[in-house]
């Protein structure tokens, strides 16, 4: 189940451009929900923060560990997905409609390019699985 309109890294985050010209979302994959197991807690960063692509954004805490979230594409936070941060199983459940996590205002489209189409990201797992 990986949406091959969006775009993914190799820490299991995807992006989607929003219809909101230089937005995006992004939340992590369903591979990465299924690794970690029941997601108990998201520590996630406050609206105004400006990240840099792959930089440390926040952390996930599931039953199994707790692991930093790294941002797809750099860029200000201009929006934290309240429900998830309420019910973290959101993102077990849906992680690519309910369960985003933050929406992002681009610094630099061309990043995009850095990340993994759906068929990429589909190849990337099964070799990391094997």
């Amino acid at each position: 189940m990986t949406p091959k309109e969006l775009k993914y890294t190799k820490d299991h985050m995807w992006v989607s451009l929003s219809e909101k010209e230089g937005t995006a979302t992004a939340g992590i994959t369903d591979y990465a929900q299924s690794q970690l197991g029941d997601i108990v807690y998201f520590d996630l960063p406050e609206v105004g923060t400006r990240l840099g692509q792959f930089e440390k954004m926040g952390e996930v805490e599931s039953t199994k560990a707790v692991s930093d979230i790294l941002s797809p594409v750099g860029g200000e936070v201009i929006e934290v997905n309240q429900a998830v941060l309420d019910s973290p199983e959101l993102a077990n459940n849906d992680p690519y409609g309910a369960g985003w996590l933050v929406k992002l205002k681009l610094g630099n489209v061309s990043e995009l390019e850095n990340l993994m189409t759906g068929e990429q990201y589909e190849k990337f797992i099964e070799q990391e699985s094997a």
